[in-house]
């Protein structure tokens, strides 16, 4: 027989319904080749640590952790998983380091053929079309998993960055809205039933710490009087942080908690347009001879640190009975709603309380499914 026994403690405030704090108790037990399973988890009705959901945990992880780090020892198999945009650089290495832990994992990919070669020689995967800007693809691909049987992870990563142009959708909606939240926002709702059917799933939304400086341009999200990219990547990602604290609240009594994760600022090895170059060479990003800095503790990550918290918030035992919170660095960050602009040297990523408001959240979820279903 296995060895059982307790691997992680977090408590919260949150009850389910019940009255008084709530314990989260994340129970493994250890396989022959050592490797932890995650068996269940139980909600303990018990005063004992009472704590406040989106202060920081102090988990044993680092801004410098790895994905294979958090899920060392981890073994996810039976554990059925999709990542948007999972086959390109950051979602290519969280679908790695899923299924290395025995997870089934769906890429979702808008070009599959293209995903198929990227992909090539991982082994448990499956490839499937997927447009996040075509209602019609996003229905075609939920259909098949809506048989009864459960979805545990879903990461939604897909996102556009920086148009230097105005692009837009066949419906007129700005293209990095369209992608990376109202595509993501429609996935996610048609997955309910199967997400609701695992008994304990997790939506984990992609995010940045654009989002501290992102606005919801509520009368024009369409950049119909004016196109920024800065602003118009920026509303995407504080839109991603809002839908996670109304899709936790609404969905958490069922076992669905939702996580948004800052992975850090992550600079591709290049070669880098003159302009681009410049641009990165005066945020520090890039050194004089246009070499990626890494510095971890600066928000500045290699692809493998930035999986890091993205699968922490899929898969680990330590955030077991926690949503609706924001992820940086491994740990939930800690609000902070000092204004505090971007330098060379420091890059602000922490939540503030504007992007976690909840009454903002469950505004831009009336105006979201209005334009899901108006197509």
């Amino acid at each position: 027989m296995p060895r059982t026994s307790i691997c992680s403690r977090t408590s919260d405030n949150r009850s389910d319904g019940a009255d008084g704090p709530g314990v989260g108790m994340a129970v493994f037990s250890r396989n022959k080749d050592g490797r932890r399973s995650i068996l269940r988890t139980a909600r303990a009705q018990q005063a004992c640590g009472m704590r406040d959901q989106r202060a920081p945990l102090h988990t044993p992880f680092t801004a410098a952790s790895t994905a294979t780090d958090v899920l060392d020892g981890l073994d996810l198999s039976g554990r059925r998983a999709i990542v948007t945009g999972g086959h390109s650089r950051l979602g290519r290495e969280v679908t790695r380091a899923l299924a290395s832990a025995g997870a089934s994992v769906t890429v979702a990919a808008r070009n599959p053929d293209r995903a198929a070669a990227a992909l090539d020689g991982m082994l448990g995967l499956a490839i499937e079309p997927l447009d996040l800007t075509d209602p019609a693809s996003v229905e075609a691909f939920a259909r098949p998993w809506l048989d009864g049987r459960p979805l545990h992870i879903l990461i939604n990563n897909a996102a556009v960055l920086f148009n230097p142009q105005l692009q837009r959708d066949r419906r007129g909606h700005e293209l990095a809205f369209s992608t990376s939240h109202l595509g993501h926002f429609h996935l996610t709702q048609a997955l309910i039933p199967a997400l609701t059917a695992a008994r304990g799933a997790r939506v984990v939304n992609v995010t940045s710490g654009a989002a501290r400086i992102g606005q919801i341009r509520w009368d024009d999200i369409d950049f119909t009087t004016g196109y920024d990219p800065v602003a118009a990547y920026a509303q995407s990602k504080r839109a991603n942080v809002l839908f996670t604290v109304e899709l936790d609240r609404r969905y958490a009594a069922v076992g669905i908690r939702a996580l948004a994760v800052h992975p850090g600022v992550i600079i591709g090895p290049g070669p880098h347009r003159p302009e681009v170059l410049s641009s990165l060479r005066d945020q520090g990003l890039v050194d004089e001879q246009g070499k990626t800095i890494i510095d971890p503790a600066a928000g500045k990550k290699t692809i493998e640190q930035g999986a890091a918290s993205i699968v922490l918030g899929a898969a680990s035992p330590l955030l077991d009975g926690i949503g609706g919170v924001y992820l940086k660095d491994c740990d939930v960050a800690v609000i902070d709603d000092e204004e505090r602009p971007m330098t060379a040297d420091s890059i602000p990523a922490d939540a503030n309380s504007a992007m976690l408001d909840p009454d903002d959240a469950r505004r831009l979820w009336d105006l979201t499914e209005e334009l899901v279903r108006a197509r």
